[in-house]
């Protein structure tokens, strides 16, 4: 078989003194004249080389650079590995035959399915049926992954299934999560806090550069995609907000889900690594709404069908999950990341339909529809993709005090603030935050960030940030508080208890916002 790009060569029976050198002139016959090309040696049927045999192929692979062996027999592939012809060219392996007819499904990500074959062993079938260069680049990020210290299975054999080819794992006994929240549903709260604690391993884990793919130039080849679909002034925001979340050179598993998470005695392992990347956790969290809730949001029946459990599972799975990585039970703050998220989730689902040709059924266009209006509405509140666990971004409302102190309570909760410290703390907090949702943004609405840092002495630093009008409350002089109650001031009481109540108080107007730090000692 030939054509422009590729020539096939095929090798029987021995390669040895006798034929050697006619075997290499009836393969320089079969180039000559041809453009450069790219040469596949198939040796399924070859039994025998010697060096004679050997120094034919070297001369062959020299005017022929992208020379490949493939489909070579353990015996032959010996010969090739010990006269070191495995580091000079690529030399594949023959792959055994496996069945996966009547195997029951363990996993299923973007690029494959995993089928458990035995007790022992699981195979990962690859949807591309050319997918040796695939395999070979999961089974290399998978190495990295486990000498960075991320639990994980490696491929240990590659085997044709069907058109296909498939990874080999040994899972002994091993059962995803998906399952066990099927069979186990009072598990949920384990499930949540292994699930959340394997994905703060692989988030805080730094990569070495260059070892796997940055996954934000992904993401915005989705969004330029997806303008195309969405109003211009909704387009050209997202794809700012997305060029705007900073490089990151910690790992993102890409495709984490229940299915892609196993336990296996008492060890909780990550399979299906072919995604592995590197870049913020909100594209994560994107990945893992989709799969628990974005999928299935317009047709519940999907979330069974692809993880086994409904959609009041994988909702509450979802929040729980959420609120379990921020360390939190504020639900502003839990809602803030998630409609982050959501942003980035979406995103790729109006991608990867439409581009499944989900613009030609209605199911699919009232799918599109759905996530295109949920998408508009995210981008008309939010304006930044990146977050942090110590901030809060709300509304300027007062509507949302509760959940500001409540916030502050939490972080200061966890350092054991004494309860008069808190008590003032939170009068001042709350003056401050009135203060911005009444005068910051009026007569129009805007956001407010609330930031609480814990110092070693030890204390805590409040800052509330917000875009409105620039204003300095310190610049006005303290209320006399010696006057009868006829000769006093209304205002700026509010301003004076924050700043005997906290031990320092500072304003800054800076990149378009009132900063307002507040110190106190614990």
């Amino acid at each position: 078989m030939q054509d422009k790009e590729l020539v096939t060569i095929i090798l029987e029976g021995r390669i040895d003194s006798k034929n050697a050198s006619e075997a290499e002139k009836k393969i320089h016959e079969k180039l000559s004249g041809k453009e450069p090309a790219k040469v596949v040696i198939d040796a399924a049927k070859l039994e025998y080389i010697s060096s004679v045999g050997l120094r034919a192929i070297l001369r062959i692979k020299k005017s022929n650079p992208d020379l490949t062996i493939c489909n070579v027999s353990p015996d032959v592939y010996e010969i090739f590995d010990m006269t070191g012809f495995t580091e000079m060219m690529k030399v594949e392996r023959a792959c055994r035959e496996v069945s996966i007819e009547g195997c029951a499904v363990v996993g299923r990500g973007a690029n494959g399915t995993v089928y458990r074959i035995d007790a022992d062993t699981v195979v990962k079938v690859y949807a591309d049926p050319d997918a040796l260069e695939e395999i070979q680049h999961e089974r290399e990020v998978a190495k990295l992954a486990l000498i960075l210290g991320i639990p994980t299975a490696i491929s240990y054999d590659v085997v044709r299934i069907g058109d296909s080819y498939g990874s080999v794992f040994e899972l002994l006994n091993a059962t995803n999560f998906s399952k066990i929240l099927v069979e186990h549903p009072e598990k949920m709260d384990w499930c949540v806090k292994e699930f959340v604690g394997l994905l703060k391993t692989i988030h805080g884990t730094e990569v070495p550069s260059g070892k796997l793919p940055e996954i934000r130039a992904k993401v915005l080849s989705w969004v330029r995609f997806v303008q195309d679909y969405i109003p211009k002034e909704a387009g050209d925001k997202l794809l700012k907000m997305v060029e705007a979340v900073p490089e990151d050179n910690h790992m993102i598993h890409g495709d984490y889900h229940t299915k892609n998470v196993m336990l296996q005695g008492d060890e909780v392992l990550l399979i299906d690594m072919d995604t592995l990347s590197v870049g913020n956790p909100v594209f994560e969290l994107a990945s893992v709404f989709n799969s628990l809730v974005g999928y299935s949001e317009y047709n519940h029946d999907i979330l069974i069908a692809f993880q086994g459990y409904d959609y009041k599972t994988g909702e509450k799975f979802w929040h729980d999950a959420l609120a379990a990585y921020l360390d939190t039970k504020c639900e502003s703050k839990i809602r803030e990341v998630a409609d982050k998220a959501r942003i980035v989730g979406y995103t790729r689902l109006i991608q990867r339909a439409i581009r499944r040709k989900g613009l030609e059924t209605e199911e699919g266009r009232a799918q599109i529809e759905l996530w295109k209006k949920e998408l508009l509405e995210l981008l008309e509140k939010v304006d930044e993709l990146t977050f942090h666990i110590n901030e809060l971004n709300v509304e300027a409302d007062v509507k949302y005090l509760e959940d500001v102190q409540f916030f502050i309570e939490e972080k200061l909760g966890a350092v054991g603030c004494p309860p008069k410290a808190l008590m003032q703390i939170n009068v001042a907090a709350e003056e401050i935050f009135v203060n911005i949702a009444n005068y910051a943004y009026h007569p129009e609405r805007g956001r407010a960030t609330v930031r609480v840092e814990i110092t070693e002495e030890p204390g805590v630093v409040l800052t509330f940030l917000d875009k409105g009008v620039p204003y300095d409350p310190l610049s006005k002089s303290d209320p006399d508080i010696s006057l009868p109650a006829d000769e006093r001031d209304i205002g700026g009481l509010g301003i004076f208890i924050t700043k005997k109540f906290m031990d320092d108080v500072n304003y800054e107007y800076k990149d378009g916002q009132n900063i307002l730090t507040l110190k106190k000692a614990l």
